[in-house]
């Protein structure tokens, strides 16, 4: 069995620190969040591309990835009048991906 790192201990943990772990949390307990963080996981999108694939109305896109953005889970670049949003931190989409795994082995 793998044991935790050391290099934080719980009286480390600052508020700011507390509360980006718990909103990160907070956006991995959404399925329309997961859905679109596991489909960006795979390519790089548009939003249209997004709500076409997942199915979901454009302004629900949206405003889903102003939330993941605000919390650098995802990035964006422009090309001419469109951006293209990707996933931003390989930590949490390394998470992510092994949350999906464990819940496909049940």
């Amino acid at each position: 069995m793998e044991e935790f790192q050391e290099s934080v201990l719980p009286q480390d943990l600052d508020d700011e620190t507390l509360f980006i772990v718990s909103q990160t949390f907070k956006a991995l307990g959404d399925p329309t969040r997961v859905r679109i963080l596991h489909l960006l996981f795979k390519k790089e999108c548009s939003v249209n591309e997004i709500a076409e694939t997942l199915d979901i109305r454009q302004s629900t896109v949206s405003h889903q990835l102003r939330f993941l953005k605000n919390l650098r889970l995802v990035k964006y670049r422009r090309a001419g009048t469109t951006l293209y949003y990707s996933h931003d931190d390989e930590h949490v989409m390394c998470i992510l991906e092994q949350m999906i795994n464990h819940a496909c082995h049940n």
